[in-house]
């Protein structure tokens, strides 16, 4: 059984060892490549603006859009409630109406009787 383990663990180390690959040789920056990715560089910079700008107007444009929201529905209640208001002093006077004439009509109705 030690044999076992030792082949094993000597084939591991053997094929570590074969397995390395061996290091890539440092190529040196020559400014003809430095322009490039100054360029790409430049360009990322600027389409990352540009996404912020049209990020930014869009929510903008959502805070304008919820605020005349909000602003309409507001108005709706407020209209809602003067309605109510109004349909509340309607009937307030029509009730005053009826009870007055109806106290006219009694009033009319006992006044012959009383002078005959």
């Amino acid at each position: 059984m030690k044999k076992v383990f030792a082949t094993l663990i000597a084939g591991l180390f053997a094929t570590a060892a074969f397995a390395q690959t061996p290091a890539a040789p440092a190529t040196a920056a020559t400014p003809a490549a430095s322009v490039p990715a100054k360029v790409e560089t430049a360009h990322a910079k600027a389409v990352v603006k540009a996404d912020a700008k049209e990020a930014h107007a869009a929510v903008k444009a959502d805070a304008k859009e919820t605020k005349a929201v909000v602003a309409a529905k507001t108005e709706v209640a407020s209209a809602k409630a003067e309605a109510a208001a109004t349909k509340s002093k309607a009937h307030h006077k029509a009730r005053k109406a009826k009870a007055d004439a109806k106290l006219a009509s009694a009033t009319a109705e006992a006044a012959p009787t009383v002078a005959k």
